[in-house]
């Protein structure tokens, strides 16, 4: 079973990742498929020496398969669990488009509103004046794919509110020329994410944070869900990230300094639980077919279809595979230390999503064995 993954968090280049292909599950399928899916996991984790996995399969909205195995810390017993929260990282951006295209729907905004007539006052050099929402949340707006070195040194000490935060850390990229001409490139950004949720929050009047909590969240009954690294300082109630020193892991405790800073919150901050995260990818795969739930059928489209000719659409990487009946969605976030992916089928009406407290390659192909095994115990 061949998947496709796209870009982490901390992204590499989108088009080079579109050639590549992950080959699913060192060990003999059959034994992975035969066994309780909960076994098959556990056998992934070991294979790929992961400290904790999770893994869902999702159909016509609901939950057919689940699980989890491992541990929350390497060196500690404490065991994951159904209700524990992982970071997804750049999942997030799919979120992010999604709170845009409802605010579409309800006429506050235009996919072609511009930087220059929501961030009003705001100092800019011209050329960022023109941008649209569109090209933002698509890549394509000349965003650079690395943030301005002073800019991010000083997201890290966190001063102010999550707003003020980002203001001030747009303000940065918009002072510096864009990396390429507006809507000519795509180049995948997490600070065009930045700049889109900003002007998302000046559009509502309030942070980006509550509007992804009031707008999907609740709606979706994510009870999970919540923003940084998840956890409580001090404690191991939930997965900590784990960074790699060569052939060791190192565990992170749950903090500020254990994800990156709310001035790209937008880009890929969320945390929430394997069941979370599959709810909202079912949401994803249905796509409007069981009635207006959110979003139009037509929004979803719009937030599926690829643009400029290219495979990258808002938030999703866009492809083809066979056992997904035709086109495929997907996207992989990773905020360093914990690593997600996710994939739909909207033809068949399905959605799975794997995580795991620790990013990498044998991270990367821990989560595609997971949902390659997920893909052929429910599509043939």
């Amino acid at each position: 079973m061949k998947l496709l993954p796209f870009p982490p968090f901390t992204a590499v280049c989108f088009s080079a990742l579109c050639a590549m292909g992950m080959q699913a599950a060192a060990a003999d399928e059959s034994a992975l498929d035969a066994a309780p899916f909960a076994e098959a996991l556990e056998t992934i984790r070991q294979q790929n020496a992961v400290p904790g996995l999770a893994a869902a399969a999702v159909r016509e909205g609901e939950i057919v398969e689940i699980a989890t195995c491992g541990v929350r810390k390497f060196g500690d017993p404490t065991a994951v669990g159904l209700e524990d929260a992982w970071h997804i990282g750049s999942l997030t951006k799919s979120m992010t488009a999604s709170l845009a295209a409802m605010m579409v729907e309800e006429g506050k905004v235009k996919w072609t509103t511009t930087i220059g007539e929501i961030l009003t006052g705001e100092k800019m050099l011209p050329a960022w004046r023109a941008v649209t929402l569109e090209q933002l949340l698509t890549h394509r707006g000349g965003v650079p794919g690395a943030p301005p070195p002073a800019a991010w040194k000083r997201a890290f000490e966190r001063h102010g509110s999550a707003v003020e935060q980002r203001r001030e850390f747009v303000r940065a990229i918009l002072a510096e020329p864009p990396a390429s001409e507006p809507g000519s490139t795509f180049t995948y950004s997490n600070q065009g994410y930045a700049i889109a949720g900003s002007m998302l929050e000046k559009i509502a009047g309030k942070p980006w944070e509550e509007l992804i909590r009031q707008r999907l969240f609740v709606p979706l009954g994510m009870t999970t869900a919540g923003f940084g690294a998840p956890g409580s300082v001090g404690k191991i109630d939930a997965p900590w990230g784990h960074r790699v020193n060569g052939t060791a892991l190192a565990p992170v405790p749950p903090g500020p300094n254990a994800d990156n800073p709310p001035a790209i919150g937008p880009a890929g901050t969320v945390h929430c639980s394997i069941r979370d995260l599959a709810r909202y990818a079912g949401w994803q795969a249905r796509g409007g077919r069981a009635g207006k739930t959110l979003l139009s059928t037509a929004g979803f489209q719009k937030l599926h279809t690829p643009a400029g000719g290219g495979d990258y659409a808002m938030g999703w990487g866009v492809t083809s595979r066979p056992w997904a009946g035709g086109t495929a969605l997907t996207h992989t976030g990773s905020n360093t230390m914990f690593l997600a992916v996710i994939w739909l089928a909207p033809e068949k009406d399905m959605a799975f999503v794997a995580a795991t407290n620790v990013a990498g390659a044998a991270a990367a192909k821990a989560c595609d064995d997971a949902v390659a095994t997920l893909v052929r115990r429910l599509t043939r």
